[in-house]
């Protein structure tokens, strides 16, 4: 666990020698907050906080806050519909003015296993209603997340994914994100997630450093023995 946890400090080091003055040379933050509330068997509640920061202590960059409901069709296929409203940034280092969204999307995840590995599959299409300066417009996104997590032991594990974004309005505009990170189960139902993102859009090369909360509860009523 030593070994570990040094080892991710040395990434997290660096990742942090980035110091030049434009967007793409600097080490940036998202720091994200994501519960998972079971109300029944087939039904459950998502919520997510997220904020961007293109430094990691400051530099607003975007904020995401959503809600969704989730129905399990089988133990392996989860549907989602959701709803998300977002404030983003004019730009790095601009005083432009910010963008507003509200965001609704649909979701399908597919979990299975491969040679005994996790594996979970997310396809979602968003509708993202944009407004700026009273200037108002639609802008439709497909994604599609890989991803797998690797349990250490009972405490420590390895989260990985790669996510491909596709704008599809006027010309189409691809985006990548891929992630690395330690998590530390700290109890049942919460763990925490400490990583590295990086983030290709637009022709830039992002870095981003991420530290995230995670917690799932259940709030099903328990079966009484007869």
């Amino acid at each position: 666990m030593k070994d570990l946890l040094m080892a991710f400090m040395l990434m997290l080091l660096i990742s942090n020698s980035y110091s030049q003055n434009i967007a793409e040379d600097k080490t940036g933050s998202w720091l994200t907050y994501a519960g998972t509330h079971q109300i029944s068997d087939k039904f459950s509640i998502s919520t997510l906080s997220q904020t961007w920061l293109f430094e990691v202590p400051e530099n607003f960059n975007f904020i995401l806050l959503y809600g969704a409901v989730n129905y399990k069709a089988s133990p392996k296929l989860t549907t989602t519909l959701g709803y998300g409203y977002g404030d983003i940034d004019g730009g790095f280092g601009t005083k432009k003015p910010h963008t507003y969204e509200d965001r609704i999307f649909e979701q399908l995840t597919y979990k299975h296993k491969l040679f005994n590995l996790p594996i979970n599959h997310r396809f979602r299409a968003e509708q993202r209603l944009l407004s700026k300066l009273g200037d108002r417009w639609t802008q439709h996104r497909l994604r599609y997340r890989l991803g797998t997590k690797i349990k250490l032991n009972k405490t420590l594990f390895i989260r990985i994914f790669d996510e491909f974004l596709a704008i599809m309005h006027d010309d189409i505009t691809t985006e990548n994100r891929l992630y690395s990170a330690l998590g530390i189960n700290i109890s049942k139902p919460c763990n925490l997630q400490f990583g590295y993102l990086n983030r290709k859009i637009n022709g830039l090369n992002l870095h981003r450093l991420q530290a995230g909360i995670y917690l799932k509860t259940d709030h099903r009523k328990k079966k009484k023995n007869i």
